[in-house]
């Protein structure tokens, strides 16, 4: 377990970050995502499957960020990738065209992560990810994001992810991705950064 101070009054004291049951609370991470995200109804309802799916793969693993009136401020889920996993039939190609596919071999995937706005600029983030590949026996990270310079992708490249392809097409995703690699362990910022 690892705790967050809370930042004054704002809201309840500390975060505490460890492991989730994701299949449990698949609800609660699904509200975190759809207000972090911008996601409706109806793409909830299909991501719901998705996640119990994943959560049944092995090596998947989830960790959740916890108030202390136990509310959910975010969450991170991963699992060591399977090149016949879908994720990775789309992103081979690209990463093919680049002569890095060999970056799905012995990798962990970070699948999704994301912390409720209230809770971004905290430290969440970070350490939701660190904390989740620490426990990966792989020698690498591979994750996927929206192609743009967002606070997200400053996060990645901060923990030593680094691009391997850009402007990558998912059926039905209206933005292109990103596919960032990172080997492990993931930096760790300097003391006075």
């Amino acid at each position: 377990m690892l705790r967050i101070p809370g930042h004054g009054h704002r809201e309840p004291d500390d975060i505490v970050i460890g492991p989730l049951d994701l299949s449990a609370r698949v609800d609660d991470a699904l509200a975190v995502q759809a207000v972090a995200f911008g996601l409706g109804a109806d793409e909830v309802a299909v991501r719901r499957q998705i996640v119990l799916r994943h959560m049944t793969h092995p090596g998947a693993r989830a960790l959740g960020a916890t108030t202390a009136d136990g509310r959910l401020a975010g969450f991170v889920y991963g699992m060591p990738n399977d090149r016949t996993h879908w994720w990775s039939t789309v992103v081979e190609p690209y990463l093919r065209a680049q002569g890095l596919d060999f970056w799905l071999d012995h990798a962990f995937v970070i699948t999704e992560l994301h912390v409720h706005p209230r809770y971004q600029n905290r430290g969440v983030g970070r350490s939701l990810i660190t904390a989740i590949t620490d426990t990966a026996t792989e020698p690498r990270s591979i994750l996927s994001a929206i192609d743009t310079e967002s606070p997200a992708r400053g996060l990645y490249r901060s923990l030593g992810y680094e691009d391997l392809a850009r402007r990558v097409l998912f059926p039905s995703a209206p933005k292109p991705y990103a596919v960032m690699g990172a080997p492990l362990p993931l930096l760790r910022r300097q003391p006075g950064h």
